[in-house]
């Protein structure tokens, strides 16, 4: 900012008063005289007469621009004129703590109405796509508000999005919903052994169709309800379709599972069909369904959350790398052996 000061007068002092026989009274220094008090007094000039200020702008810095004029709310008028307003306190704030959402000690016991705002502003600036950064924001939010953030995960033929975001995948809480269709996670996947943990104990739809899948896969994961009667024992729909490697022994295994009411089991390697379909309607009440059953539809798996816009970024950054369906080998057509529980 620079000042610059036309005037050819000196700085007036302003007026000067005295008491004079109980009288207060003006004194003129101009004429070396008093004047009444009566005289109505001249107002106080904090700047001469020809005093001007000129405000000159950095314009090169645009950082320091942007700052400027972050705190504020531009519009246009209908007669086009430009029209600004000053943003809220709370928006200033709420911008503020998103830019540094990952310094965050921990958000539990916060206002779930507030932090959904938090999480939206720290989304819209792409907080959760920074590396290391991203991973550590994300997981306070999960710690803290589990099912809201994210309460049902469709990743159906999207391996490289594990592959490049399997921490962040790992880190969601309280699912109910999980689907890992197409994937070819195999048997010695990370995220197949995550499925035992207590975070995911809330699941109660599994998809694991055409993953590669074996008789140790399917024990592996069932080991912590067969042994401790934890880890995923509420699940109630399992689909196991077109894994040919699991057989009847691993069928087996899924008698630990008692609240489960569907199970599709189409394209395995089934040998002693008529003897599954007995063993499982005697250890868990499933009957075999002559036709599929809607709940493995999966055209209705949706990813549902505070965070669903934030997986389909990882989808779009991965989608090209992602090769057709179409181009894969055609599967032989496959008996369907789907099972849903008697009615009681």
């Amino acid at each position: 900012m620079s000042y610059y000061l036309n005037s050819e007068n000196h700085l007036d002092p302003g007026p000067i008063y005295v008491r004079e026989n109980g009288q207060l009274h003006m004194v003129n220094l101009a004429l070396d005289g008093v004047r009444s008090s009566l005289q109505k007094p001249r107002p106080f000039r904090l700047f001469p007469k020809g005093f001007s200020v000129e405000l000159c702008m950095n314009r090169e810095d645009d950082t320091a621009q942007k700052e400027k004029t972050d705190h504020f709310i531009f519009t246009y008028t209908r007669e086009g004129n430009l029209r600004y307003s000053a943003k809220s306190l709370f928006s200033l704030v709420l911008g503020f703590i998103s830019d540094n959402v990952d310094h965050i000690d921990s958000l539990i016991g916060f206002p779930e109405q507030i932090a959904e705002k938090l999480f939206s502003a720290a989304e819209a600036r792409q907080k959760f796509t920074e590396p290391g950064a991203g991973l550590r924001a994300l997981q306070k939010f999960t710690e803290a508000y589990g099912s809201l953030v994210l309460c049902s995960l469709c990743l159906r033929n999207r391996y490289l999005v594990i592959s490049e975001k399997l921490e962040e995948i790992k880190s969601f809480r309280e699912l109910t919903c999980l689907d890992l269709s197409c994937c070819k996670l195999g048997d010695e996947h990370e995220l197949l052994e995550h499925l035992t943990n207590e975070a995911l104990s809330s699941v109660t739809q599994l998809h694991l169709k055409d993953n590669c899948l074996s008789d140790a896969g399917v024990r592996k994961m069932t080991a912590p309800v067969r042994v401790m009667k934890r880890g995923l024992e509420n699940l109630t729909l399992l689909d196991l379709s077109c894994n040919p490697e699991i057989t009847d022994a691993g069928i087996g295994y899924l008698f630990s599972f008692r609240k489960l009411n569907c199970l599709d089991i189409s394209g395995t390697g089934l040998k002693d069909i008529k003897a599954v379909k007995h063993k499982l309607q005697t250890h868990i009440g499933l009957v075999h369904s002559k036709v599929p059953l809607k709940e493995f539809d999966h055209s209705n798996c949706k990813t549902e959350g505070w965070a669903d816009q934030i997986v389909l970024q990882w989808e779009r950054v991965t989608s090209e790398a992602v090769k057709p369906r179409d181009a894969l080998e055609p599967r032989k057509a496959a008996q369907h052996f789907c099972f849903i529980s008697l009615q009681r």
